[in-house]
């Protein structure tokens, strides 16, 4: 039988094309006229193998276009040397700057980073899920989306030690290593600044309260309004979640309020943002009318005028530890049996929205 064949048509002209075997050890050992034993020995670094013949075995190998066979060798080892990392949205600075440190340690580790986006949608995030474990990734590491609720098809991982480590948006109900921002400190410290601007309605556009981090951070807010003898309103605090279009509606109804609040402490940059774009369309003065502070320091904060006041959070260095922590237990002979809740602290950026 002759080997596959593909017939591609060039105006009159055909011409047929046949796919070349892939180089094997046993090619390039016949080249060499020396042992497969041998080449294998030398393209795996093996001291018993001199490094001049290690040398010209890898340089023969490169170029017949020999490729190992990782899937054999994975399946010696049980293990992929990948690591799988699922975030709500990747076009976020936040999560980009996370995976950026995920990938600078997985990296010097031998490890591949292989990374999905669930667009904070459960039914997406489930089937990423499904899809790493089917693969056999050798951990997990993710932020769930603003939809999650039920996390069975996490539990596939932790009910087979198949280490997870969560970061930002955490799930209490699984045992795993945890890396998680101060948010009750960052949305004290935000209300807190509001409060010193002179500021006395202050309203909150929150997050679903189904993720711990936005829960936290209405804490935090609520406590500096109290610490300061000010009063919550039911109609200051709004939930949604915390698009663009959230925003815009979250601010329009405040405006609506039967007390026009002076100054918003919004969960994200993204609802801050579009509340300065509607209140500058409506021509109301920002700060000087309505104060706004956001959350997370996204890039473009720094460039919209009026800049964005916002809460810095340490992504790169959050990706670092969660690198950190799931390679270890990868590495880790036994059964991890105490887990870590790693807190980092948040920072607050001043800029013109707020001043």
């Amino acid at each position: 039988m002759h080997g596959p064949k593909n017939i591609l048509n060039f105006g009159s002209k055909q011409q047929v094309m046949t796919h070349k075997p892939e180089t094997t050890i046993h090619d390039i050992a016949k080249k060499l006229d020396i042992s497969a034993s041998t080449v294998s020995r030398a393209l795996n670094d093996n001291p018993l193998i001199s490094e001049s013949t290690r040398k010209k075995i890898k340089d023969t190998a490169a170029e017949m276009g020999y490729r190992p066979n990782v899937m054999a060798a994975n399946f010696r080892t049980r293990r992929t040397n990948t690591i799988g990392v699922i975030v709500p949205l990747i076009n976020r600075h936040f999560f980009s700057s996370v995976i950026s440190g995920i990938e600078e340690i997985a990296y010097k580790q031998g490890f591949t980073v292989v990374v999905s986006q669930s667009n904070d949608n459960f039914e997406k995030e489930s089937t990423i899920a499904h899809t790493f474990f089917a693969n056999r990734v050798d951990g997990l590491i993710l932020s769930i989306g603003m939809e999650t609720q039920s996390f069975d098809h996490l539990r596939l991982f932790s009910d087979r030690n198949i280490p997870l480590v969560f970061f930002d948006r955490v799930v209490d109900e699984i045992p795993s290593h945890k890396i998680v921002v101060d948010d009750m400190g960052g949305g004290y410290r935000a209300t807190r600044h509001l409060i010193e601007q002179g500021k006395t309605r202050i309203a909150h556009i929150g997050g679903p309260l189904n993720l711990k981090i936005y829960k936290q951070r209405e804490d935090g807010y609520r406590k500096a309004i109290e610490d300061a003898g000010l009063k919550t309103r039911d109609e200051h605090i709004l939930h949604n979640n915390l698009t663009r279009k959230d925003g815009m509606n979250a601010i329009k109804k405040l405006l609506e309020s039967s007390c026009r609040p002076d100054a918003v402490f919004c969960a994200n940059d993204t609802t801050a943002l579009s509340s300065i774009i509607f209140l500058k369309q409506n021509n109301i003065r920002v700060p000087e009318d309505i104060a706004i502070v956001g959350f997370s320091n996204e890039p473009y904060s720094e460039l919209v005028t009026p800049s964005v006041t916002t809460m810095q959070q340490p992504g790169f260095e959050m990706g670092q530890k969660a690198a950190e922590l799931i390679i270890g237990q990868i590495n880790s002979k036994e059964e991890e049996s105490k887990y870590e809740t790693i807190t980092m602290v948040t920072e607050l950026i001043v800029r013109d929205s707020s001043k």
